[in-house]
């Protein structure tokens, strides 16, 4: 673990003409989970990656606040919950969002670029960003700047091509990179079918085809001369993109990595296992920067002088596509407590772009034939319990609910209040029909659209 005060005594020392504002970049891949080597993964092929790792910081307990792209990135730019704005369900859109902190960090003098995807549950407003051309490509912007790249190869629609298909979206990976799906380490959820073994080996494929990615971008900063005087982020959008990981709010859904160097700042090969949240990214930008932080955004700096340690982390899911339900969640560092808000619903409602992922066909038809066994019959349960509770360093899939147990009651009570605490601060806009947030003018009414699905 990587301490506070040893971060605090190690800036201290530097030099001042180290302590100016740095260049700040954002590495982004959808829809992984931490399956990097160098979390441990036996199977990950990601050496970039990893040698990034032992030059500054990995975080272990890095978290969303929306097991989706949409709502996640809301938060992210904006540095709000979706809850507290109206950008909670999937592919809804927010008529007047709050500021985003890259409009705060143009302020503060920073050149920011931005290109490539954007899916913010709201239009981008004009002043967020300075250029959306792939600066990866080209001349590096002028300093101080805030870049960012997304990589879209590890989407869960990546992992569903074909054998040819995906073996041209992989075409840098030699022949010992790749993965063999017969020596896939399966979550005890799944059943063991070739269809599920084949998407988790395609998306182990897709990470190492974005660790070539992510190298490029770390060799370009070095190659510019910047690499010294930047700060780095490397992040998922979410957790992985398989069913009961995206768009859940299991660990599953919400752990996503989260790998930081500052040259200088921070010490190579630190771990760092306090709770950080989505939510404080772009506070920790603007503290970087030298900027204000507005007391209106719900992040908080977790790199500089002014960090402190979070207790809890928060998640929820909401609408996803055309299918309602409402789950919220708080997350310590060792126990996650899950309140499902209609129970009445099963897990296993059906999202139609979910529905195309092999693995969710072969699930169903396991399930149907009465195939499954233990944890992996969980999810066709044909109801949810109000409550869930997870000891997570015992049982990091989330299949075995302490919530009923007598020897869990005092934290399942801490868990609750302090997930009653955060709706109330948050004044949870989940709590109201979307058609009551479209009439009150908060977001736009996509419910033809999607009422339109579910007919389908």
């Amino acid at each position: 673990m990587f301490p506070l005060l040893s971060f605090l005594a190690f800036s201290a020392s530097l030099p001042v003409a180290q302590m100016g504002k740095p260049n700040i970049v954002w590495i982004v891949a959808e829809d992984i989970s931490p399956n990097l080597g160098c979390y441990g993964d036996k199977v990950a092929n990601t050496p970039n990656l990893d040698r990034f790792a032992s030059e500054g910081a990995r975080f272990t307990h890095a978290f969303t606040h929306a097991p989706v792209c949409a709502p996640s990135r809301s938060g992210l730019i904006t540095c709000r919950y979706p809850i507290a704005i109206g950008s909670h369900h999937m592919r809804s859109r927010l008529i007047q969002p709050p500021a985003t902190f890259t409009s705060l960090l143009r302020q503060a003098g920073y050149h920011v670029a931005w290109p490539g995807k954007t899916d913010f549950n709201f239009q981008v407003p004009k002043d967020a960003f300075d250029s959306t051309l792939d600066w990866t490509k080209g001349k590096l912007p002028k300093e101080p700047f805030f870049a960012y790249v997304n990589f879209n190869g590890t989407h869960e629609s990546q992992i569903r091509h074909s054998s040819d298909e995906h073996a041209k979206r992989t075409a840098r990976l030699q022949p010992e990179q790749r993965h063999d799906p017969a020596k896939m380490p399966l979550p005890p959820y799944y059943p063991d079918t070739k269809e599920v073994r084949n998407d988790i080996a395609f998306y182990h494929d897709n990470i190492t085809a974005m660790d070539y990615q992510a190298g490029d971008v770390l060799k370009l900063l070095k190659d510019q001369g910047v690499d010294q005087r930047t700060v780095v982020f490397f992040f998922g959008d979410h957790g992985w993109g398989m069913p009961r990981g995206k768009r859940w709010v299991y660990d599953s859904g919400t752990r996503a990595p989260l790998l930081i160097r500052w040259p200088g700042k921070i010490p190579p090969g630190g771990v760092r296992q306090d709770l950080v949240a989505f939510v404080d990214f772009g506070v920790t930008a603007l503290a970087i920067a030298g900027a204000d932080i507005p007391p209106s955004m719900d992040g908080q700096p977790f790199l500089t002088e002014k960090a402190r340690a979070r207790k809890h982390v928060f998640a929820a899911r909401d609408r996803m596509d055309e299918t309602p339900d409402r789950i919220r969640s708080v997350r310590d560092t060792r126990f996650h407590y899950i309140r499902n808000f209609h129970p009445e619903l099963p897990y296993a409602q059906r999202v139609q772009y979910m529905e195309l992922m092999p693995t969710m066909q072969a699930w169903r038809r396991e399930n149907a034939a009465e195939k499954l066994q233990g944890p992996q019959k969980l999810f066709f349960q044909n109801t949810k319990p109000k409550e869930e509770l997870y000891d997570c360093d015992a049982d990091p899939h989330e299949v075995r609910d302490l919530a009923g147990e007598k020897g869990h009651q005092e934290k399942l009570l801490e868990l609750r209040s302090a997930l009653d605490q955060w709706l109330k601060d948050t004044r949870d806009l989940g709590a109201f029909e979307e058609r009551e947030l479209i009439q009150r003018g908060l977001v736009e009414d996509f419910l033809k659209q999607y009422e339109g699905r579910k007919k389908q």
